[in-house]
């Protein structure tokens, strides 16, 4: 008795045969395929086709290096909003007879020149850093993506515009233009460096945006709604917008970190935040002068600051290697 044929085989057979040609050959292929347990991603009777959001998910929760990066961030936020959960003590109350001592018990971390508990201002340094960094790249990101979608969606006049502006702003350098905005501001809250940072930040992602949308705009889902009589809200916030913030959001990831730096920078150089705010850029700032004499001044809210930069430089590569077709 001859022994039975697979379908798949079947297919190759009829195939070799003549008897139908590729056509039978590549149905019948299909039909194993979607009968076969454990075929390609996404395919069988049971299982949907994942979207890019949802094909990202599961990739990402299989790096480490999101896993990793996720927890650190997770732990500043936690203690961003609730510092006194690792701190009891007060950031701003001070002894000057301990001042640039080294570690003892109940201070880990030793005193600064005032004679402030380096680890309570450390932790408490975190809300301000995390608290700038988010604001401010949810600033550039709104507003670059409007602005930048807009252009590239309707082009013509805006979208030239647009690019003269963005090219004004490319020019001037950061630091630089910190130095001369904020040296003129007296305010020791967060906002005059937000607003800053929201201004010279929005047109990297305004041109980030603005390629992405014309992309988008150019595939045919969108030819088709155009030519069914969507309108132009309609277009962008239902089938251009979803496909084209995936490289927002990327950028946006990496440069919040960015941002960090850029504020401890500015505090650094005394025309960012100002005192009594707690800041990792400030307490920088003053124990580099003592370097020498009590190094763990400097060494923990510059690590801390190193490591927070870092968390989220790895988060944004993560997300991005996610979020690449190129590197599926």
């Amino acid at each position: 008795m001859p022994e039975p044929i697979e379908p798949y085989e079947e297919g190759r057979a009829i195939a070799a045969t003549g008897g139908g040609g590729a056509t039978d050959l590549a149905m019948a292929e299909a039909e194993t395929l979607e009968k076969t347990p454990g075929g390609p991603k996404g395919t069988g009777p049971d299982k949907k086709p994942r979207s890019l959001w949802s094909d990202a998910w599961h990739d990402l929760r299989r790096n480490p290096v999101f896993i990793v990066s996720g927890l650190i961030i997770l732990f500043l936020v936690v203690i961003s909003i609730w510092p006194s959960l690792i701190a009891s003590g007060d950031p701003l109350d001070c002894d000057l007879a301990k001042a640039q001592e080294g570690s003892q018990p109940g201070h880990p971390f030793g005193f600064n020149g005032q004679g402030c508990d380096v680890y309570t201002r450390t932790v408490y340094g975190a809300r301000t850093s995390v608290t700038v960094g988010v604001l401010a790249t949810l600033g550039v990101a709104l507003l670059g993506s409007v602005l930048g979608g807009l252009a590239g969606f309707f082009g013509g006049a805006w979208d030239g515009v647009l690019s003269r502006i963005t090219d004004v702003f490319f020019a001037i350098p950061v630091v630089l233009g910190g130095l001369v905005l904020l040296s003129v501001v007296t305010s020791s809250t967060v906002w005059p460096v937000i607003g800053f940072m929201v201004l010279l930040g929005w047109p990297q992602i305004s041109r980030i945006a603005r390629g992405s949308v014309i992309t988008a705009k150019q595939n045919d889902y969108v030819q088709a709604a155009r030519a069914l009589g969507a309108s132009n809200s309609r277009m962008l916030l239902r089938h251009i917008t979803p496909n084209a913030v995936a490289p927002v959001i990327v950028v946006a990831t990496i440069a919040l970190g960015t941002y960090i730096a850029l504020e401890a920078t500015l505090s650094y150089l005394g025309v960012g935040l100002k005192p009594p705010t707690v800041s990792w850029g400030i307490d920088i700032s003053s124990a580099s002068q003592y370097v020498r004499n009590a190094p763990h001044m400097l060494l923990w809210p510059a690590g801390a600051l190193a490591i927070t930069v870092l968390a989220f430089i790895m988060l944004g590569d993560a997300v991005r290697d996610a979020l690449d077709p190129k590197l599926r």
